[in-house]
């Protein structure tokens, strides 16, 4: 007997999801890894903390950012390569009194002083961020930016610029080696919000957290509360995690021009509206993303949701290339994932 075409369709349809649930778990980090890398930057925290560290009076606190902390985080493509885990150190200083270089510096101090203690790698300066290279057999590094904390500076500015300051309290002024005021004191500092834009980016997905969060409790016959955050993964997060592993496909060798995880990240979370399949929600994200991508006075911007003076983007004014990357990348990802449906 023929199958009703309705019926035909919902088993294609619980196909498809299948496979994608397949394909996200085989991008899953391994437990083993999120707690060596929580291990590792508790560790760091502990040095900075300690009795005898030049930053112990600036009250310094250690914590996750970027994929590691909103669950977007996948596997590498090949084994050899590490994982990049991106840390704030968060420091109770004054911009009136130091400059971004030496806070910057403060904090390198100290990281060059737990390598040696701890027999690593001297650390390298970035841009932003002093990385930490762990043994191989680790496979990951750490990228510790040096920032303090700018709250009500950033809520005035906000205020006067007529935009929202609801994340503002979390506002961080962070350092920046290619800043023209680097060396300078000044009040005006590069700034982020990372604790921010992860509350905006679980805003993103609230109802279905919620929802798959409470079905998890009762599966476990456990309180709601007993269900720790990480192990709930929504159709928002795992469609990231199979756009960044296209992406990385794609870009195997172009390095440079690999549209990069926050803008990614960004406007995935604001075209995704609450899908509760990770096939409709790839689908979703891929026909709407690029609608939250402005243009103002000739500059294309995706703006930080949490701090809409900052753009993710800024780097497609200097390389326009980028740019045409994204957007590349962008048709073929659609291309590819209709040719699979």
């Amino acid at each position: 007997m023929a199958i009703p075409a309705r019926a035909a369709t919902n088993m294609i349809s619980k196909h498809i999801e299948e496979l994608l649930e397949d394909l996200v778990h085989a991008l899953q980090v391994p437990e083993s890894r999120y707690e060596a890398a929580e291990r590792s930057y508790h560790s760091v925290g502990s040095w900075l903390q300690r009795n005898g560290s030049h930053v112990q009076t600036a009250n310094p606190q250690v914590y996750i950012q970027g994929s590691f902390q909103l669950g977007t985080v996948i596997r590498p493509i090949s084994e050899d390569e590490e994982y990049d885990v991106d840390l704030v150190c968060e420091l109770s200083l004054s911009k009136a009194q130091l400059t971004q270089a030496q806070v910057k510096e403060a904090l390198g101090l100290e990281l060059r002083a737990y390598a040696e203690r701890f027999g690593m790698e001297r650390p390298k300066e970035g841009r932003r961020c002093w990385t930490l290279n762990y043994a191989d057999s680790a496979k990951f590094h750490l990228d510790t930016l040096a920032a303090i904390p700018d709250g009500p500076r950033q809520r005035l500015l906000l205020q006067r610029l007529g935009r929202p300051t609801i994340w503002a309290a979390t506002a961080l002024a962070v350092t920046d080696r290619e800043n023209s005021g680097f060396y300078q004191i000044t009040d005006d500092w590069p700034h982020s919000n990372p604790k921010g834009f992860a509350d905006w980016f679980r805003s993103c997905m609230a109802a279905v957290f919620d929802a798959r969060r409470r079905r998890m409790a009762m599966e476990a016959r456990a309180s709601v509360e007993a269900i720790p955050e990480y192990k709930v993964l929504t159709p928002l997060q795992s469609a990231i995690q199979i756009l960044k592993r296209h992406r990385d496909v794609m870009f195997v060798g172009r390095s440079n021009e690999k549209p990069i995880s926050i803008i990614l990240t960004t406007l995935a979370a604001q075209a995704y509206q609450q899908e509760t399949t990770i096939a409709d929600a790839l689908y979703g994200i891929l026909g709407r993303m690029d609608q939250f991508i402005l243009s103002k006075d000739g500059v294309t911007w995706v703006p930080n949701p949490t701090d809409l003076a900052e753009n993710f983007a800024d780097r497609w004014r200097k390389h326009p290339e980028r740019e045409r990357a994204f957007c590349e990348w962008l048709d073929q990802a659609r291309q590819d994932f209709d040719a699979v449906a």
